[in-house]
């Protein structure tokens, strides 16, 4: 655990964000008292008036994360950034795979898995929400609408906080945060659970991209693309299989409670295994922590380099963004693309148990069926992986938009069917789902040129949540479609990204990103 904060939170001492560990934890568990006593009532809380323990244990998590932030927080920013940007770190383009690399990839698997299994188990909630609470699921709905409300605000903020506090600091505050957010669990209101599922959402809103940011900077050039699209597939995939699995088997009996208590178990584990993941390089020269910073160097292969101050500046192109029919009709295609998976992962998924044990499933069948379908998805994560990179980026895309729409097509059946299973439609959503949302994102930062390319990627990350803010609108204002007109609502841009997708997008496999910049910008040997 030293070298966790030692290697994040400069010389921050190790005992404040041991003790804000500590304090956040010993909070959630001054809830678990009033959670067991329900056990007699099926783990019914609703209207329980909250004891003097669960006060006592919210202020001890408010006070655990800031404690925990301060023993992160770095000292001296202002020189630490000045200096960071007189530094290029760059990863050279042929180095070999070494054990470093594989066990980063595997433990942000786990960090994604942890991170996304949580918005994932918002639909699997909502069912037992709607019984103990006996509203209706338009009320309901607010709880994963503020979650993704949440997910929104924490995309721009956790970016904010990796460039001060480090990306492997922001990774261990967000899991920090995940602890706190487990006693959504013993809310005995509503309200509380709307409350602490916003928290959840920001704590999970920067997760994905700076770990992406993390591992695009630590891999060699020419393993970036298959390592970003199958560490994001399996995180992805992994997530629903576990958000799945815990509510398959741990409901029946603790009730859709331990699916948000499941979040201390999980987000200790995050802690812990924030002691193998490296600081950005960059990060640590900037902090004057050379010997660290060479001796990550070292591991994955990287080289530095300072910039001379008197170095004639690189010609540039004019500062504005490129306007055009081909930048508009990609960003539209990758836009689109988002707003289809948004509605899919944040609607139609989550609408899925509730309408399943309308059509005479029981809730357990209902979860073990999505958990079976989450599984048949994992293999292909694989064959993204290798397709995306051995293949084709651009035709990797449009098949896991194809797949998405014979989803839907698949949802359709089963809407207009009494006897069809729903096996085969879910699993196809899933897979086509988790392929788009795996690709998407990579894709969005190999089109576009580089200054701009963070605006564009970022926009592209935003409309993909706001097709579940817009998914879950419609559940707040009571006007939930139908199957059947929900995969028809789906379907339509669906099918115009596809479109747009092979129209204007670019093939980016074995591309130089330094062509997408014709102005002539000049770039140093190293390929940074």
């Amino acid at each position: 655990m030293s070298e966790t904060i030692s290697t994040t939170g400069g010389d921050r001492r190790l005992w404040a964000f041991v003790l804000g560990v500590a304090a956040v934890t010993i909070g959630v568990l001054l809830h678990l008292p009033m959670f067991w006593m329900g056990r007699d009532m099926g783990f019914r809380m609703v209207g329980m008036p909250m004891d003097s323990g669960m006060i006592a244990g919210m202020y001890l998590i408010v006070a655990g994360i800031a404690v925990a932030a301060y023993g992160l927080l770095p000292r001296n920013l202002s020189q630490q950034i000045a200096a960071s940007s007189r530094i290029a770190v760059s990863a050279p383009e042929d180095a070999p795979l070494s054990w470093a690399h594989w066990r980063l990839m595997g433990v942000l698997v786990i960090a994604l898995v942890i991170d996304i299994m949580k918005p994932a188990s918002l639909g699997f909630t909502i069912p037992g929400m709607i019984d103990e609470y006996g509203v209706p699921r338009a009320t309901v709905s607010l709880v994963p609408f503020v979650a993704l409300v949440g997910t929104v605000l924490g995309s721009f903020v956790w970016g904010w906080v990796a460039d001060i506090y480090g990306r492997k600091a922001s990774i261990l505050l967000s899991a920090v945060m995940f602890v706190g957010t487990s006693i959504c669990g013993a809310m005995p209101s509503l309200a509380w659970n709307i409350g602490m599922c916003f928290m959840m959402g920001a704590a999970a809103g920067g997760m994905l991209p700076v770990t992406y940011a993390l591992l695009a900077e630590m891999m060699p050039s020419r393993h970036r693309g298959w390592s970003l699209v199958l560490v994001g597939g399996l995180g992805a995939v992994g997530g629903y299989a576990a958000a799945s699995l815990i509510a398959a088997w741990l409901e029946p009996i603790y009730s859709w409670r331990i699916l948000w208590l499941a979040n201390l178990p999980s987000g200790l584990m995050l802690v812990v295994l924030g002691t193998f993941i490296p600081e950005s390089a960059k990060f640590l020269m900037a902090r004057g922590r050379r010997a660290e910073a060479q001796k990550v160097m070292t591991q994955f292969g990287s080289t530095m380099h300072r910039i001379v101050p008197d170095e004639p500046a690189a010609p540039r192109g004019p500062t504005s963004a490129p306007i055009g029919r081909a930048f508009v009709g990609k960003l539209a295609a990758l836009s689109l693309t988002a707003i289809g998976w948004g509605l899919v992962n944040f609607g139609l998924l989550l609408w899925l148990p509730v309408e399943l044990i309308a059509r005479g499933y029981s809730m357990e069948v209902s979860s073990r069926l999505l958990a079976a379908s989450a599984l048949i998805a994992l293999p292909t994560v694989f064959l993204v992986a290798w397709i995306y990179s051995a293949w084709s980026a651009k035709k990797s895309l449009l098949a896991a938009i194809a797949v998405s729409l014979l989803g839907l097509a698949g949802v359709l059946w089963l809407a207009l069917s009494d006897h069809a299973s729903p096996v085969l439609p879910v699993a196809l959503l899933i897979i086509g789902s988790n392929g788009i949302i795996a690709m998407l994102l990579p894709y969005a930062a190999e089109s576009f040129p580089l200054r701009i390319r963070g605006r564009t990627t970022g926009w592209v990350a935003a409309c993909s949540k706001a097709g579940g803010v817009l998914a879950q609108a419609l559940a707040i204002l009571a006007i939930v479609p139908t199957l059947a007109a929900s995969a028809l609502m789906i379907a339509v841009p669906m099918a115009l990204s596809l479109l747009l997708v092979w129209r204007f997008g670019r093939e980016t496999r074995g591309a130089d990103l330094r062509d997408l910049d014709p102005e002539g910008h000049v770039f140093d040997k190293s390929g940074f």
